[in-house]
Parts: structure tokens; sequence; C-alpha cells
């Protein structure tokens, strides 16, 4: 849970300070759990509104751009990712804006859906869309430039 965490803020302190709280609601809400899914699966959720909460609170997710401003890119070298070590994926991904880091992990690692991060958010469903398709436009353009 610790890793849902720190994808979310970049501060390991901070990562520490959501886990203890997303265990706490786990702790605290342990008996609403109906043993519907995975109880891992339900932990995550708690730990994904927990981090989001706290990114609510900073404001750190307003930076969004109109879907038809985004600039659609291309990486010459296709397999660019399949050279990288999972760790320099994650160093790039790291180095995101904190609003297009937050739909980027919701969308792509988290598997909810852009109306799903909408509705998470307070965001329209085409803004979720939009801050992911620029989050995948710069993490292209890093790969790029690191190979």
């Amino acid at each position: 849970m610790y890793g849902i965490c720190l994808r979310y803020v970049r501060d390991k302190a901070l990562a520490e300070d959501i886990l203890h709280d997303g265990f706490i609601t786990v702790f605290t809400k342990i008996g609403e759990f109906r043993g519907e899914g995975s109880f891992e699966g339900w932990c995550r959720r708690i730990f994904v509104n927990t981090a989001l909460g706290h990114l609510r609170k900073k404001s750190a997710l307003t930076e969004s751009e109109s879907i038809d401003q985004v600039r659609w890119l291309e990486v010459d070298d296709a397999d660019a990712v399949e050279k990288m070590s999972g760790e320099e994926v994650l160093e790039l991904i790291d180095h995101l804006p904190q609003g297009y880091r937050t739909i980027l992990n919701l969308y792509a690692v988290e598997g909810y859906s852009h109306k799903e991060i909408g509705e998470m958010l307070g965001i329209s469903e085409n803004t979720s869309r939009s801050q992911y398709f620029r989050a995948r436009g710069k993490l292209i353009e890093a790969i790029g430039q690191s190979r």
C-alpha cells in the first residue's frame, strides 16, 4: 500500500503519512467490508482515495488542458520503453506534474475509467481524458529525450 501512496506523492515522508491515514481508515471501516471482491482491492481503493483527498487539500489537481489543445506525440522507436528498466520509467513518471501523474496513475495503473476519475476528482470526463493524454505526451517526450 506504501507503493500506492508513493505513486501519488513524491515525498516519502508524506507517502508514509498518507499510508498511516489510510490504515486508520481501513481499521475504522473494517466492519463495512462486505466480502464482495478482494480485501486487497477494498484496501487499495481506500489508499487511493486517501491520497487523492490529500492532493485535493493541497489543490494539486488543478492543472488541466482542453483536449483540443493536446499535442499528439509519437515515439520514433516503438520499443523505447521496452529498452528501459522499470526504475527508469517510474523515475520519468515521477517527474510529471502532480495532476498529470495522478490521472496517469488512476487510469493506466489503477484501471479507473475517465468517467470514474472525473467523479473521484470532481472534474469532467474530458478534463480527465485531456490530462491523461497530456501526461502520456510528456512521458513519451521524456522517453525520447532519455534515449
